[in-house]
Formats: structure tokens, sequence, C-alpha cells
């Protein structure tokens, strides 16, 4: 059998094509910052509480322009000198680190400063995920009462009906899945329990 040439291989559309600078962006670099632990301490709860990469966090706060402007504009060089920091290494895109040195130079506004308070917009985030962790709880512990309804209910239904019975081998089916799941919900909170000590 032949092999296929290359431009067999080629789909022809007319979508438009990537540019090199586009893909450069996506690019992964470290950058150094010098942030107080409290921010720190907001970047790593949010994306561990929702499950996102850091890295995704950053490109999501830094590329809000808008905001960005806003806060660089707003920087109290003076008041920021005074917080205690300590450096801290992330990964972000080539694009993300791009568009802070370009607003940072802009408004001549410190680099670690833009980001410190850009962090801040993070915490109703928090805030809202503290209240959501909390009614989460509640509701596991209604849950595990569910479960614990359903284990007593095969209990009763073995002693009526007898073992091989098959509502109670279909029941049993239904309480090993309540079991399960509400020992998947528990991991959950508990993976999540971090944000109740924020």
């Amino acid at each position: 059998m032949a092999r296929k040439r290359n431009s067999d291989w080629v789909l022809k559309l007319s979508v438009p094509h990537p540019s090199t600078a586009e893909l450069r962006g996506r690019q992964s670099v470290r950058a150094t910052f010098k942030l107080t632990e409290k921010a720190i301490e907001t970047i790593s709860v949010v994306a561990v509480h929702l499950g996102i990469k850091q890295k995704s966090l950053f490109d999501h706060l830094i590329e809000d322009t808008g905001s960005l402007n806003t806060i660089a504009k707003d920087v109290n060089k003076v008041q920021f000198k005074t917080l205690d920091r300590v450096q801290k290494t992330y990964v972000l895109s080539r694009r993300t680190l791009s568009i802070l040195d370009q607003i940072s130079k802009h408004f001549a506004a410190p680099r670690d400063a833009i980001v410190e308070y850009s962090v801040q917009r993070l915490l109703p985030v928090i805030e809202r995920e503290k209240k959501r962790h909390r009614i989460r709880k509640k509701m596991l512990y209604e849950v595990n009462a569910h479960c614990r309804n359903g284990m007593q209910l095969l209990k009763n239904a073995r002693k009526l009906l007898g073992e091989d019975d098959p509502f109670c081998e279909k029941l049993e089916t239904a309480v090993a899945a309540c079991g399960l799941t509400a020992n998947d919900l528990s991991d959950f909170v508990a993976r999540c329990e971090d944000i109740e000590n924020y």
C-alpha cells in the first residue's frame, strides 16, 4: 500500500490560523514576586478549592486588563513597601507576564504590588465558597443520616423477607451505592476543609 503524501493529510478549510506570537504567548514561564503570606495563601486556597491550576488563576486575574489598569493607577507604593512580603515563584503564561510588565511600566507601578492587589479580588470568591462549604457540611450530615436509614431499612427487609429475596438484593445495591456516594462526598468536603480556616 502506497504511503499517503503530507498534502493528503491536510484538511482544506478557510479558518484563521494561529500566529507564532499567539502560540509563544501560551508558553509557560517562571516569574518571582514578593507577596504577603496572605496573598500567597489566597492563591493556594482558591486554586485547591476550585480545582484549577495557579497558572490559570494568574491568567484570569492578569488578563482582565481593565481591572489591572484600575489597580495599577491606584497603587499606594508607600503603603505597599511597608507590608511584610516573601519571595514566591509562580508559573504563568508568557502573555500574562507580558501584560503585567506593560501595565507596570505604563503606570510606573511595582509589578509585585499589582499582583498583590489583584489577588485581593479573590477574597469575595473565598467568602462565597466558605458559605457554600458550610452548607455542604450540613447536607453531608443529611446524606449520612439517609444512608443510616437505608441500612436500617435493609436490615428490616432481610428480617421480614429473607436474605435472598430479590427485593432485598436490589435494596442492598441501592444502599451500597448510597454508601459509596456518601464516602465520595465526605472526601470532597474534607479536601475543601482548608477554606474554613482561611
